[in-house]
């Protein structure tokens, strides 16, 4: 039994949270907000953001963030991407040389354009910084459906640990030391995910929708192998896998998004519709600027850039991606002469 604490009580962490606990550990999960921790409470249930999944009676809940830190083998960092460092500066006092924190957000910081993990080891360089992502939604993962992720550290050890923490009959995890290729899969495709939501929102069909997903992870693949990601990581369940649920889940809040765009929504209107946060759309710029920065071309990611902050049409931005100028698919593939 190890002793962990959850920062942040939306649905993910909520999920994790009972993943933990079915496994015997002491999970004690934080919020900021003190009417969600008195519903956790009460109710054993996060009504609003995971109604229906009960929740075992030995988690703990508190407002008090250095409960939730102090003498933890692990930290499970759970907050929004856009919220990581300003939680990171406050965790920071109480956090102690050799502790565990595990990044489960996906985004990229828009001013810095640093990865999570980047951004909490900055705020926090006594901690190991670890990453856990692939293809889950909170909701599937509080049912107790099968679900695979994996978990990413520098350190083998680190990963190992996080893994045997973890991992269950129902949950299993795999280990990386790509950490930098599992964040920039987990952030970008879910700027992939809006626009295959806005394809679905316009009543575009499959062949469509295969389309993004291909050419998707192609520009995924482009900007992070650039920046020094390995092509395998990509390639797998924090690349291609989690690009096909993002895109494809009835839970994914980006294809949400994305689809009401397509209806006619504006942004802030999809945004308030979804009522969680929309990690694509803090990420589209800066994953913008990335390709910028390393000269890669994202025609998919700039479409979607156009369409959420120029108040382009996506009809408009799906015409102009299928009228490209004429290439090959793969600039590798040679003729033979």
């Amino acid at each position: 039994m190890r002793r962990i604490g959850v920062i942040g009580a939306g649905s993910w962490g909520i999920a994790l949270s009972k993943v933990l606990a079915d496994n015997g550990h002491n999970v004690v999960v934080w919020s900021i907000v003190e009417d969600e921790i008195k519903m956790l409470r009460e109710k054993k249930e996060h009504v609003e953001k995971l109604p229906g999944v009960k929740l075992p009676d030995s988690i703990e809940y508190t407002t008090n963030i250095e409960d939730a830190i102090n003498e933890k083998e692990i930290i499970v960092l759970a907050v929004p991407s856009v919220f990581t460092r300003s939680t990171a500066k406050m965790m920071a006092p109480f956090v102690k040389e050799g502790q565990i924190i595990v990044c489960v957000a996906k985004g990229i910081e828009d001013k810095t354009l640093k990865p999570l993990a980047e951004v909490v080891s900055e705020e926090i360089p006594v901690a190991h910084v670890a990453v856990m992502c692939g293809p889950s939604h909170a909701e599937e993962v509080g049912a107790g459906l099968p679900t695979t992720l994996v978990a990413g550290a520098k350190e083998k050890a680190i990963a190992e640990k996080i893994q045997d923490t973890f991992m269950n009959e129902v949950f299993r995890v795999y280990t990386s030391p790509d950490v930098l290729g599992m964040e920039l899969g987990g952030s970008l495709k879910n700027v992939i995910a809006l626009a295959a939501g806005m394809a679905d929102g316009l009543g575009y069909g499959d062949n469509t929708k295969a389309a993004l997903i291909t050419r998707g992870i192609a520009e995924i693949s482009r900007l992070a192998s650039k920046m020094g990601a390995s092509m395998e990581t990509l390639n797998g369940l924090t690349g291609i896998g989690d690009l096909i649920v993002t895109c494809e889940s009835k839970h994914s809040r980006n294809r949400k998004a994305g689809m009401l765009i397509g209806q006619g929504y504006t942004m802030d209107e999809a945004t308030k519709e979804v009522k969680m946060v929309v990690e694509g759309i803090f990420s589209a710029k800066a994953a913008l600027a990335l390709g910028e920065k390393y000269n890669v071309e994202l025609p998919i990611i700039r479409e979607v850039n156009k369409v959420l902050f120029e108040d382009k049409k996506a009809k408009a931005a799906v015409i102009d991606l299928m009228l490209r100028d004429k290439r090959s698919e793969n600039s590798m593939l040679e003729w033979e002469k």
